[in-house]
């Protein structure tokens, strides 16, 4: 159990509900029977619409998409028999409690959209912290896998084309067999905090590219090759904002398919100053005690990442209370 399962505290897309079942993904005979079930719940995924945008907006675009439909207090996914799902790559996701298969299929993007006067097409990051345990977990599974295989139609190796085998969790090389399997990138998040004038405080960032003035966040980067994730943590914060920071302590963490992320939640204390060498990514950092930084959110003049991201999480673990605003 991590620190934040340990509190209470569950990253939005760390939830699931169903057994992914991953002995049935090479068995062929099952996964038909299992297609052809009437019990069995297909989710239907679309591509983002095309964009002119490039950098941040154009990844939020491009997002895929599933249909939500919303009640007063929750939203809940759209699913479909499999005799009514478009024809596309076909996920097999998992088995729930009392026996349902369910299934992600990629459908072209030119195909109608039929969604009904209660339901839209919304993407993980819109509905994820809206979305029960079963849901959001199954479209986490679902858009992780999409994404990676909408990048990986060609074998690394020998640039042959590659097929999806194993209900949608390898691709096989046509021409030599190599089996490759879904591509995950390891990342560290990290709230910075320490002794400010005599007060404890963290450590927010506003990134260069995000429009409104007001965001703010902890760091974040991904792990570079032959290092440990305590040595990311140190080197990110020394890099992004020129902070030397120690005892690096993991919180936990989320999966976070934009486009294959893992996000390792850590803590790290700040000691004094380090040489910074990236001075384009983040271009404005604030330290906050608890009691601004519960000011600032309250009035707007700052606003969090939103409940779906771990990084939210992180910082009202640090805070001991949810907080105000978010992007």
């Amino acid at each position: 159990m991590s620190i934040l399962e340990g509190a209470g505290i569950v990253p939005a897309l760390s939830r699931g509900g169903v057994d992914t079942a991953a002995h049935h993904r090479r068995d062929k005979e099952w996964l038909e029977r299992a297609w052809r079930d009437p019990r069995t719940r297909v989710l239907v995924l679309r591509s983002g619409e095309g964009t002119s945008q490039t950098g941040y907006q154009a990844l939020r675009a491009k997002q895929s998409r599933a249909l939500v439909r919303f009640t007063e207090e929750d939203a809940e996914l759209v699913f479909v028999a499999s005799d009514a799902s478009p024809d596309g790559e076909r996920y097999f996701l998992g088995v729930d409690e009392v026996g349902h298969a369910y299934f992600a299929v990629r459908a072209p993007g030119h195909l109608p959209v039929d969604d009904g006067a209660d339901a839209e097409l919304r993407s993980l990051r819109d509905v994820g912290a809206l979305l029960g345990a079963r849901d959001s977990g199954l479209l986490t599974h679902a858009v992780s896998l999409a994404n990676w295989h909408l990048t990986h139609r060609f074998c690394p190796t020998c640039g042959a084309p590659t097929k999806p085998r194993a209900g949608g969790h390898i691709r096989v090389c046509l021409q030599e067999g190599i089996e490759h399997f879904p591509r995950t990138d390891p990342a560290v998040i990290m709230l910075v905090h320490g002794d400010r004038d005599g007060e404890e405080k963290c450590l927010l960032a506003h990134n260069a590219q995000w429009p409104d003035g007001r965001r703010y966040s902890i760091l974040a980067g991904f792990v570079e090759a032959g290092e440990s994730l305590e040595q990311a943590v140190v080197r990110e914060v020394a890099e992004e904002v020129g902070v030397a920071v120690t005892e690096p302590t993991y919180l936990g963490s989320q999966p976070w398919p934009f486009p294959r992320s893992l996000m390792l939640g850590y803590t790290a204390r700040a000691v004094g100053d380090a040489p910074r060498t990236d001075h384009e990514e983040i271009n404005q950092i604030r330290w906050f005690s608890r009691k601004e930084l519960r000011e600032a959110t309250l009035s707007g003049e700052v606003l969090l990442p939103g409940s779906v991201s771990i990084a939210r999480k992180l910082i009202e673990h640090w805070n001991g209370a949810r907080l105000s605003g978010d992007w």
